[in-house]
């Protein structure tokens, strides 16, 4: 018989919960978060986005179609074709269900394999809907995931706030990258906070040459057609550099459309005299509706973020975008006559929703628009 080795996942404020080991075989702390997508765990695992988290997967079975091959990659970008970066960010996985056996057309290892060689453990066998509830109503808290070694002394593996650090410059890419298009008619500047690829992609199918620069870039002296603001980690007042570069982007090139997503929708809201404040728990669901500000049009949206915009701030000009239709928090901003837009939540979503993949075809006819004058 199997012999499963012990883990157990111990919150902040005392719970524990025991189960068993898979994955790569240490011990870790970080900000414990869920999401409730029912798939696209290796586009879920690779985002920067949860660099820090220890990560709590809702839908009870995952594993069962293994992971795509890490080798992949798009012809045209030449970013891997299957996931949202090139690792693994999470701290830690936990699931109720890990299944042995999997089966897809495109997989070539396991899961347990998978976060093995990216030195990501994780934890199955326990109740993640209730670590959900307790999380959802006592807030997001810290914890640990011990293996069966760290038992009897937990201390020995210190509670760790990932969001105490400038989490954007550990994901960033660290030089300027080009992703140029063959019959490209925009050059689109893409401020890199912890991009996920589908965004390069998006940009990419729709004719646009890329130009991936660091978060702390000066891209106001570049020329350009439009800005991308990415997602990202953390505690987006830790991103003063490049809350500055927007501003003089804005002031020096009013023309130039900006599109901002989640971190980039902060970020620009901090530019345009707004701040930001830590939820409760999140927004982490794969089905948060939002409703666009001055219609009766309500989308589904993708979410993965952990502080929210007060509006209270915001300069002359600028006006709430999208809100949430949960909690009423705002889900992103628009200027009323300058071509300035962002969003809180993921339009570039895979697995899905992909309900508003339109706002790319928006941000792009801004481009067009304001070239053509």
């Amino acid at each position: 018989m199997l012999q499963r080795k012990t883990a157990r996942l111990l919150l902040e404020d005392g719970t524990q919960f025991d189960g068993f080991s898979f994955g790569a075989e240490r011990s870790v702390s970080g900000e414990v978060v869920f999401s409730t997508a029912m798939t696209g765990y290796p586009e879920s695992l690779t985002d920067p986005s949860y660099s820090g988290q220890i990560l709590v997967i809702t839908y009870p079975l995952v594993g069962n179609y293994g992971v795509p091959d890490t080798s992949a990659v798009d012809a045209a970008t030449g970013l891997p074709r299957f996931f949202e970066s090139d690792r693994v960010h999470v701290k830690g996985l936990v699931i109720s269900d890990y299944s042995f056996q999997y089966s897809h057309w495109n997989a070539v290892k396991s899961l347990s394999d998978w976060l093995a060689e990216n030195g990501v453990p994780g934890i199955f066998g326990v109740d993640t809907r209730q670590i959900t509830k307790i999380i959802r109503e006592r807030g997001v808290m810290l914890g640990k995931l011990l293996q069966a070694e760290h038992w009897a002394d937990p201390d020995a593996v210190p509670l760790h706030n990932p969001n105490a650090e400038n989490l954007v410059e550990r994901v960033s890419c660290t030089e300027v990258i080009t992703y140029a298009h063959p019959e490209a008619q925009r050059r689109i500047v893409l401020v890199d906070c912890g991009c996920k690829y589908n965004i390069i992609r998006c940009l990419y199918r729709r004719g646009a040459t890329v130009v991936r620069v660091p978060w702390d870039y000066d891209f106001s002296t570049l020329d350009y057609d439009g800005v991308m603001l990415s997602n990202g980690p953390g505690d987006p007042a830790l991103c003063g550099k490049t809350i500055e570069n927007i501003r003089k982007a804005m002031a020096a090139k009013p023309d130039r459309p900006i599109f901002g997503i989640c971190l980039g929708n902060q970020l620009l809201s901090w530019a345009a005299g707004a701040s930001t404040y830590k939820l409760k728990y999140g927004h982490r669901s794969h089905n948060q509706p939002a409703l666009e500000v001055g219609t009766n049009r309500a989308v589904i949206t993708s979410q993965n973020h952990g502080y929210a915009v007060d509006p209270a701030g915001l300069g002359e000009g600028w006006e709430p975008y999208f809100v949430n239709l949960n909690d009423n928090t705002i889900e992103g901003i628009r200027h009323r006559s300058l071509p300035f837009f962002s969003v809180q939540f993921h339009p570039e979503a895979t697995s899905g929703p992909v309900d508003t993949e339109y706002l790319f075809d928006r941000f792009i006819e801004l481009i067009d628009q304001y070239k053509n004058r």
